[in-house]
């Protein structure tokens, strides 16, 4: 789990909003197939908000017997009810995954004492590896330095997802961290920049439709041919682009059922693009698939 592309891996749904348990599979194996790195189920772009916690036990347990121990099985516990996030949690590490994401409370914000409080219950009872995941855009909080160098230092907490796009907030993560403590892009435009700050890869949206060549672009980098994976960070740029031209996850499901993926729509609020944006969409299939 040191390094590498890891998909944020969509959850697919029949056409009653029903989770397509056949499908995720298949997602799963072309992953493995196509270098993933790792599966990082519910995340942002797993729809996390409107899955049942039911659903979630079984995507995770489904991920890890799927999987079967070929990549980490990353599971998306967090929330902003710390007992909620311990629970699941508890739950996700007895169904066998690998590690935990866990998203900065949102809505009922927290002070720095309450984000550490928060993060170091959930690492002092679960024995599982925990990513911290920094999405300011979403919480309405990006975790203060100060709060991410004093985490690093808790045995399991062993990295970051960032994802504010802030290159100066990555970088004075890496400066104020371990070597070993693992810097992965959220954000898959800037790849290249997190890397040459020391970062270990990405955990990705655009993975779910170029998985190959994101995990290329990661592992050339870290390799040291830099040429080849500026030319795929810059090749991919418009791709990359595209896949938020509405929130996430609405452009990269309409991409991937366009690729023939089928992996449905979404659960309310979400809703289907606009016109206007899904022609955008059609034009980078053309572009980039045909």
């Amino acid at each position: 789990m040191n390094s590498g592309s890891f998909v944020a891996i969509v959850t697919p749904f029949h056409d009653d909003l029903t989770i397509n348990h056949d499908r995720f599979a298949e997602l799963l194996e072309w992953h493995i197939e196509q270098g993933t790195d790792g599966i990082v189920v519910l995340g942002t772009t797993g729809e996390a908000p409107t899955i049942s916690t039911e659903e979630k036990l079984r995507l995770f347990e489904q991920a890890v017997a799927v999987v079967n121990g070929r990549v980490p099985v990353i599971a998306g516990t967090g929330s902003n009810d710390t007992m909620q996030t311990l629970a699941l949690s508890h739950q996700a590490s007895a169904l066998g995954v690998d590690g935990l994401l866990l998203v900065s409370p949102y809505y009922n914000r927290s002070n720095d004492a309450g984000l550490i409080q928060h993060f170091t219950t959930i690492a002092d009872h679960v024995d599982l590896p925990i990513i911290l995941y920094n999405v300011p855009g979403r919480t309405g909080q990006s975790l203060p330095i100060e709060v991410v160098r004093t985490l690093s230092h808790h045995e399991r907490i062993i990295g970051i997802k960032e994802a504010s796009g802030n290159l100066s907030y990555a970088a004075r993560v890496a400066a104020a961290t371990a070597d070993d403590f693992l810097l992965f892009s959220g954000n898959d435009d800037v790849v290249l920049p997190v890397l040459s700050l020391g970062g270990s890869g990405v955990i990705s949206v655009a993975a779910n439709v170029i998985p190959g060549v994101m995990s290329k672009m990661v592992h050339a980098y870290l390799a040291g041919d830099v040429k080849t994976a500026t030319h795929l960070q810059l090749e991919y740029l418009d791709l990359i682009d595209s896949l938020f031209i509405e929130n996430n996850p609405i452009p990269v499901k309409e991409l991937m059922n366009m690729m023939g993926l089928e992996v449905g729509g979404y659960r309310l609020p979400l809703y289907p693009m606009s016109g206007q944006n899904k022609s955008i969409l059609n034009d980078i299939h053309r572009r980039y698939f045909q």
